[in-house]
């Protein structure tokens, strides 16, 4: 079986930036991890994405850019090609070495039940000007087919794991705008799902009360108190009855319910909310996992650990802990991803997803030009 050197790209949800990493793998077991790198959006960047956010909503066809959207998605392909220019220039990397990029692109919008995602960004304006094939518009298929679209990942956290040897019922929590989990047990497909709100309502709650982006290293959370009626009006939601495979989209849940509390006391309650929605997904796994791993943003977060490690019945511990990287794990699986593109491998399942079948993805966009 081939294998591919793939840079994988992720902009997630948070909207802080874009991630890329480079993957050696052949889609299946084989992994090996080069260099990493993140490029942050400038603040304009960031606006533009939330007035993109806010046009999303009214969308029905995945194919329109009204308004800002266009605006928008021209940036964000912009910044990832810049990100990647950057990335070879910085690790002294040939684009001719690179045998393709995964390109998640921005989601904008996630209503899996009308067979909706939509992820802004040109795949192929980004292999033109990249000179290399790029692998993008991963969930579209999926929805097709009749799944959620989401999560996408964990065919990429199974092999995690194997390649770690990792046994027995572990879960991997992913904690960007939105957190997500997949289950993994010896022999068995990954169950995965959104469990509810990760990073999105704490920074909206921050940007809107005090124009900083996110509540860094939970500072504002750590001076708070945690409003326990509210958190249960938080956790009424009907998604948390829900067994998986389930998916969210990051606007899913409002602030208003926090908004007679103070900056401190809302920023304590919505870090729990996160940590908490995470064990109202437990009833639904077929076994309690012994072990449940943190990653993505959240995990920078440490009173957003303490709410999981207090919360949850399992051991909770950090992906360097077992030796992955937490801030880049999903810019490698997006490299992943795309390898599994090139070789027709399925990226969704029906524990994953809800499709019907293993489902394949993503579009392949080829150079049109030749250097």
């Amino acid at each position: 079986m081939p294998s591919y050197r793939a840079i994988g790209l992720m902009s997630g949800t948070s909207m802080d930036g874009v991630d890329a990493a480079l993957v050696e793998t052949d889609g299946e077991a084989a992994l090996a991890f080069g260099p990493v790198g993140d490029y942050p959006y400038s603040d304009a960047d960031r606006a533009l994405l939330r007035g993109a956010l806010a046009e999303a909503c009214t969308l029905e066809d995945r194919t329109a850019r009204p308004g800002v959207l266009a605006f928008a998605e021209r940036m964000v392909t912009d910044r990832h090609a810049e990100a990647v220019e950057k990335f070879l220039a910085d690790n002294a990397i040939d684009a001719g070495a690179i045998d393709v990029i995964g390109f998640h692109g921005q989601t904008v919008l996630h209503r899996p039940k009308d067979r909706l995602s939509i992820q802004i960004g040109d795949g192929a304006a980004l292999a033109s000007r990249l000179n290399v094939q790029v692998a993008y518009d991963f969930r579209a298929a999926d929805l097709a087919a009749g799944g959620e679209g989401a999560p996408i990942v964990p065919v990429f956290h199974r092999a995690l794991v194997a390649a770690g040897g990792l046994g027995g019922e572990v879960a991997l929590l992913n904690i960007g705008g939105v957190a997500n989990v997949t289950y993994l047990r010896d022999g068995e497909e990954p169950i995965a799902c959104d469990t509810g709100p990760g990073n999105a309502l704490i920074d909206d709650l921050m940007l809107a009360r005090t124009g900083a982006p996110i509540d860094r290293h939970g500072h504002t959370a750590a001076r708070g108190r945690v409003n326990e009626a509210t958190l249960l009006r938080l956790l009424s939601h009907p998604y948390f009855d829900l067994a998986p495979p389930k998916s969210l989209d990051r606007n899913a849940f409002a602030l208003d319910v926090v908004s007679k509390l103070s900056t401190e006391d809302a920023a304590a309650t919505l870090t729990a909310f996160t940590a908490a929605s995470v064990l109202r997904l437990f009833p639904h796994l077929p076994k309690e996992p012994h072990l449940l791993i943190v990653c993505g943003g959240g995990a920078r977060n440490p009173i957003l650990v303490r709410e999981l490690v207090l919360r949850l019945p399992c051991k909770v511990t950090s992906a360097e802990v077992v030796g992955w990287s937490s801030d880049y794990l999903e810019a490698q699986a997006f490299g992943y991803l795309a390898a599994r593109v090139l070789e027709g491998k399925p990226l969704t399942f029906p524990t994953t997803t809800g499709a019907p079948a293993p489902t394949c993805g993503g579009v392949l966009a080829r150079p049109s030009r030749a250097q």
